[in-house]
């Protein structure tokens, strides 16, 4: 086995938000570009120990053990690694858990051999970020970001603004576990069975980001970017009824931010896929008695709801020295 850097080394990655593509169309050049957000309560936690084989427990163990094969090969480590798994983002909920759980388990590797691996290489490396290039962003300084999409390198797009999430805002997540977002092959054939994306569509997106959801975010105008962001989902939403069945995936999660709309929510929409479903709010109080009162209103749909705050950092580090190492400092 190869020496390692560390005793072990810990990774809790945050989930995120996707709150919608901004061009579809690619006419310039550039296709997709994304608007996210990490959130606080939600994230995939990772420890890795040397070992002289590959293996890991825990939630998603499985997939842990096969990034962890991917990451060591990518770096040229002879060696294994016990992971632990002690969280995990769900799956296929439209909350980021893939590419979290791979940086997660790619940083905590590369950690514990004291490999500088750059976050963008251990990306492509890894399969992550074809599309969108916010979770690479958000595991890496939180916040909002926006990145500029898909273009002619054969790399995750690059993230092009970071702005701070106000602390005193909050979200209301909506959960359907009895449905999974799309996924996989099935992403795929669902892109490519698009119809073509409307230039004038593509337009109004990216003028709705620039004008209005960013610069609401800056100053603090939740109404503004609840509106933004709302008006991003209804376009984005629409484009990808065909394969998913409506404007948003799960029907009950729609019911509810239908609700959440006439009710007091600054802005709603879905996270990527789904069904996960989100909604802004201008205070805890408030975050907490929308879902109060949601969770008697659809008491019969078998909905969760969970208050939580945005992340303004990204992933969390920890290693542990070797005891040899630790006693001469």
């Amino acid at each position: 086995m190869s020496p390692t850097a560390y005793l072990s080394a810990t990774v809790r990655a945050p989930a995120r938000l996707h709150m919608g593509f901004l061009d579809l169309n690619g006419s310039l050049g550039r296709r997709f570009g994304s608007l996210g957000l990490a959130i606080e309560e939600l994230a995939t936690t990772v420890t890795a120990h040397p070992d002289d084989r590959i293996s890991a427990q825990g939630p998603q163990a499985e997939r842990a053990q096969a990034f962890a094969r991917q990451a060591l090969v990518s770096m040229g480590i002879k060696g294994g690694a016990r992971l632990q798994v002690q969280q995990a983002i769900p799956e296929h909920a439209g909350l980021g858990s893939g590419t979290q759980l791979a940086l997660a388990v790619g940083t905590a590797l590369s950690r514990l051999y004291g490999v500088e691996w750059p976050l963008r290489d251990m990306a492509t490396a890894m399969n992550r970020g074809g599309r969108s290039g916010i979770g690479l962003g958000l595991f890496e300084h939180g916040g909002f970001v926006v990145d500029g999409g898909r273009g002619g390198q054969d790399a995750p797009p690059t993230v092009i603004s970071r702005l701070e999430f106000p602390a005193h805002w909050r979200l209301v997540l909506v959960f359907d576990r009895t449905y999974t977002g799309l996924h996989g092959e099935q992403e795929k054939q669902a892109f490519a069975a698009l119809p073509n994306f409307p230039e004038a569509s593509a337009g109004r997106l990216c003028r709705l980001a620039l004008m209005q959801a960013m610069p609401a975010l800056a100053e603090w105008d939740i109404a503004g970017f609840g509106v933004a962001v709302s008006t991003i989902q209804e376009v984005v939403g629409d484009h990808f009824a065909p394969a998913q069945g409506g404007r948003f995936a799960s029907p009950r999660v729609a019911r509810a931010l239908k609700w959440f709309g006439r009710n007091g929510a600054a802005g709603v929409g879905q996270s990527s896929w789904g069904p996960t479903g989100f909604v802004l709010a201008e205070s805890e109080m408030s975050a907490h008695a929308l879902a109060r009162s949601a969770r008697t209103e659809f008491a019969a749909d078998n909905l969760e709801f969970m208050v939580c705050a945005g992340r303004n950092r990204g992933a969390e580090i920890r290693t542990e020295a070797h005891q040899a190492l630790a006693q001469a400092k």
